[in-house]
């Protein structure tokens, strides 16, 4: 069975190796970013070359993947388990894992007790030129907008773009920054990056800070699959407790509701991936007037 995935190598390998042992089916893996993998599956799938049978990315590109009509549909017996407002209506793809946008801080450099308990907290001057933000993370603008409504969205960004935070591209890089005391406080930190850097002992600590945004991550069976029966059973593999308490156990976000930890225990608002790319033109291009334009 052939794998497509942008999950980092150090849980990729330990989840085929996990699937591998327990039903003897061996894993061909091959990894890269988001779009990477997008771009490899798309161009194969036109030049007739089926070789993929599961493909494991971002929601956003799994929805990609899913209108250009490149995946199957896929039912699961643990499709209950998983959050319903997550499982897209075509079913081409189930959520299995979640990012979500958290404030991440480090504790040398940030006392817990100086943190405001809410976002606005965060637009008040005393913060100017302690914080950061990922540099492409406009579907939390969006979200937080719609959450709250346009007036209030739109008065808050203002003022937090008046602090001019610290962009940095890359949501590992910038937990590594900020564990590394260069970003005293990032605001959209994905927790499990976060929660990495802590278990290896980094000065780090994360807080959910609400409405907190989630974006799912996906998990697909290739349309024309060369093996369709392992795929489908790596795709429940992924999605039943085992499989789920292993993505825990690597500092990731389980989907299921069936495995609770610190990571997802506590009420989230999920980004629509349809929604990311029918609007993405108008939210980028207002991210970009806050925070990348100078």
């Amino acid at each position: 069975m052939v794998l497509y995935t942008s999950l980092a190598p150090s849980e990729s390998k330990p989840l085929a190796a996990a699937f591998e042992k327990k039903h003897g089916v061996k894993v061909e893996l091959w990894r890269a970013l988001s779009d990477k993998v997008v771009q490899r599956s798309i161009a194969e799938a036109n030049a007739r070359r089926h070789v993929v049978d599961v493909v494991e990315t971002n929601g956003p590109e799994m929805e990609m993947l899913a209108r250009e009509k490149l995946l199957a549909e896929v039912y699961s017996p643990h499709s209950a388990d998983l959050p319903q407002n997550a499982i897209p209506p075509h079913r081409q793809w189930l959520p299995d894992r979640l990012n979500f946008f958290v404030v991440a801080y480090n504790t040398r450099k940030v006392r817990r007790a100086e943190l405001p308990d809410s976002y606005e907290g965060f637009a008040d001057a005393r913060w100017k030129g302690r914080l950061g933000i990922e540099a492409t993370d406009s579907e939390w603008m969006a979200t937080l907008i719609k959450t709250w409504g346009a007036e209030r969205g739109m008065a808050y960004f203002r003022r937090l773009a008046e602090l001019k935070p610290d962009m940095r591209k890359g949501h590992i890089l910038f937990a590594e920054m900020i564990a590394a005391g260069e970003v005293p406080v990032g605001l959209t930190v994905y927790n499990s990056n976060a929660e990495t850097l802590k278990r290896k002992g980094a000065p780090i600590e994360w807080l959910p800070v609400p409405p907190v945004v989630a974006r799912p991550q996906g998990i697909g069976v290739a349309g024309h699959a060369p093996h369709p029966h392992a795929a489908l059973l790596f795709v429940d593999f992924v999605l039943s407790p085992e499989g789920q308490r292993l993505f825990e156990s690597m500092g990731r976000v389980p989907a299921s509701s069936r495995v609770k930890s610190a990571l997802n225990n506590f009420p989230f608002t999920l980004v629509e991936p349809a929604t990311v790319l029918e609007e993405a033109e108008k939210w980028e291009k207002l991210w970009g007037d806050f925070f990348l334009t100078k």
